[in-house]
């Protein structure tokens, strides 16, 4: 085994550059240099300590990826797994965490649902719509981003445009009735830039429980989104952002238990506010940020066989949150990140069997500092406080370096998490008020070389302890309780290797990435030593591409997943998978791009979660275009 993985390892080292780099608040940004905003400041690619990978605008649409989700599951560390076709239940883990454990940040704003049952965001709806760059931090993160970021953060950054009126637009249709479309339009003047951008998908879909078990009818999937921002200056050192987005989706879905095949559905909306005010002070060195942001998500399923009174389930998240920060540049080369929040979130639910209302505050401090102490070498300190309500105070580190000359990089990093269980693991029907909040420290270590802008390798080790991990134990149904509650495992692990490399020549390029992880149950007793669930020990993904004189590019791309387990007791076994692609996409002058994929060319059957379906053979094809 260990062979294997040599020789796997060998030969599949790759992904394209990854960014970590820190640019101090009042310095310049190079257009050619990969910045990174999910260290809540713009910073260079070579100054981050944290293992990143950046997805920029040209690589989101030639992946041709409706989703978020299905795009970042190609990355390094990343795993994903679905309750069914678009629209159901998706759920990221990173590095073997919990999939709850993955903080989402759009432009800026941390999302999360108070009413999920881990406070997780839920990738089912998240579509890649205008995303301009989109960052998958890896390992602990929660000095800077706070509760649930143990895994990493996912940050997407939207389009605004720098300078006069500039748009785009995109149609694609394809298997099973899907269309999807989206469009955005935007403009900057001298002291105001804003952008509106909306999207549209529908699908016919597949049966959310597989045929092998019982599925027959197919569950559709509706979704409807929309986004604007405007950043206008005030004076010369203040400015305004105002966004919002909006989202609603419905998607038909099986039932558990008895027949699969049902009329019921899910409706979710989600809105999100957000108000800041930017003033820049000291000549622009000492930036600040004061904003107040609510995400709110409502959902709710229905059973059209009950009659009039056909809502069986409703719920409402809602989070409010205030939040000063501030950035300064010390001295050349020196940067500090620093600030204070308050988060207020609400919960409601309601079922057959209860009513649950519930409420809770958070009040938190951070602060980060960024040097370089010699001519290659920056090294990264943090501290968070973060004052609970209920759970009280809990202080978390974070420290890293990276050293960076001549093409070489060498990271390292710490850092340590702490999440207290949420609103729906303590009051919901399946809760549990003697609940422990999960504590998490972690720390990762590797190395990239750069050969030129033709060849990039890298290897990354990493590691993580978690204790009193909150996980859902299935019980029989009683009175008072339906089939289970929430517990805390007392100690879970994760470590493994992330290797990755890119090679460019002319007009082949090829790109490559591999993932082993080993996540146990470390807690004494029958569990002891057995795999988490849903994590499988190796993924790996690769593409080349070759791009013809002419324009023409064509893709052909591979993922592979190796077995996981859908229970503690490891005694389901989902199988592993292999999924092969093929991408064309050909430019029509400057502004206009045809574009087509096979996807799971060779209709291979898999699960990502036990008896739920996945996407058989699909044929895409679509029409983008700039202007």
């Amino acid at each position: 085994m260990f062979r294997f993985k040599t020789v796997l390892l060998a030969s599949v080292l790759a992904t394209p550059a990854f960014a970590q780099q820190a640019s101090p608040p009042d310095a310049a940004t190079d257009a050619t240099e990969v910045v990174v905003t999910a260290v809540r400041t713009p910073t260079a690619i070579d100054r981050v300590a944290s293992s990143v990978t950046v997805i920029d605008q040209a690589a989101i649409e030639a992946s041709q990826q409706f989703t978020i989700s299905d795009l970042i599951v190609r990355t390094p560390g990343v795993t994903a797994s679905r309750t069914g076709g678009f629209g159901t239940t998706t759920g990221v883990r990173i590095r073997g965490a919990e999939s709850d454990q993955t903080v989402v940040v759009i432009d800026g704003v941390k999302l999360n649902d108070p009413a999920a049952p881990g406070g997780g965001y839920d990738f089912g709806d998240l579509f890649v719509g205008d995303a301009a760059q989109i960052e998958v931090l890896r390992g602990p993160q929660s000095t800077l981003w706070g509760s649930q970021a143990i895994g990493g953060v996912v940050n997407i950054v939207t389009t605004l445009p720098s300078a006069g009126t500039q748009g785009s637009a995109q149609v694609e249709g394809g298997s099973r009735g899907t269309a999807s479309g989206r469009a955005a339009v935007g403009g900057a003047s001298q002291s105001v830039q804003w952008q509106l951008a909306g999207n549209a998908f529908r699908t016919d879909g597949i049966s959310a429980i597989a045929p092998e078990y019982g599925g027959r009818e197919r569950d559709g999937y509706r979704h409807i989104g929309g986004s604007g921002r405007v950043l206008a200056d005030v004076t010369s050192n203040v400015s305004v952002d105002l966004r919002g987005y909006w989202s609603h989706g419905k998607v038909d879905l099986d039932s558990s238990f008895g027949a699969p095949d049902t009329a019921e559905y899910q409706k979710s909306t989600n809105w999100i506010g957000y108000a800041g005010v930017n003033i820049a002070l000291l000549d622009g060195r000492l930036k600040n940020r004061i904003a107040y942001t609510r995400d709110q998500i409502d959902r709710g399923n229905f059973d059209p066989s009950l009659g009039a009174d056909d809502k069986t389930f409703d719920s409402r998240g809602r989070n409010d949150h205030i939040e000063y920060q501030g950035s300064l540049a010390i001295v050349p080369g020196w940067d500090a990140i620093f600030g204070a929040e308050h988060e207020h979130s609400s919960f409601r639910a309601a079922s057959p069997y209860s009513n649950d209302r519930a409420n809770v505050s958070i009040d938190s401090l951070y602060g980060q500092i960024n040097g370089t102490v010699l001519d290659h070498l920056t090294l990264t300190g943090g501290v968070r406080y973060d004052d609970h309500q209920v759970y009280g105070g809990k202080t978390l580190f974070s420290a890293g370096g990276v050293w960076a000359s001549g093409g070489t990089i060498v990271r390292a990093s710490y850092g340590e998490g702490f999440k207290a269980p949420t609103l729906y693991q303590l009051h919901s029907d399946y809760g549990n008020l003697a609940l422990e909040p999960e504590r998490a420290h972690g720390w990762d270590a590797g190395i990239e070389q750069r050969l030129g802008t033709h060849f990039t390798v890298s290897a990354t080790w990493f590691d993580r302890d978690t204790r009193n991990l909150i996980q859902f134990a299935s019980t029989p149904p009683r009175a008072d309780r339906p089939f289970g509650y929430y517990s805390n495992v007392a100690k879970a692990s994760a470590h493994g290797i992330e290797a990755a490399a890119a090679a460019i020549f002319g007009p082949l390029a090829f790109h490559a990435n591999y993932t082993w992880t080993d996540a146990e149950d470390r807690s004494p007793g029958t569990a002891h030593g057995k795999d988490l669930i849903r994590r499988p020990h190796d993924t790996a993904s690769a593409d080349v591409s070759y791009r013809w004189s002419f324009g023409l590019v064509i893709t052909a791309a591979v993922t592979r997943a190796s077995h996981s387990f859908e229970d503690a007791a490891n005694t389901t076994r989902l199988g592993g998978y292999t999924l092969v692609d093929l991408r064309a996409e050909l430019p029509i002058g400057h502004d206009l791009t045809l574009f087509g994929r096979v996807e799971n060319l060779f209709d291979e059957k898999y699960q990502t979660a036990y008896r739920y379906g996945t996407l058989g053979r699909s044929f895409y094809g679509g029409v983008r275009a700039k202007f």
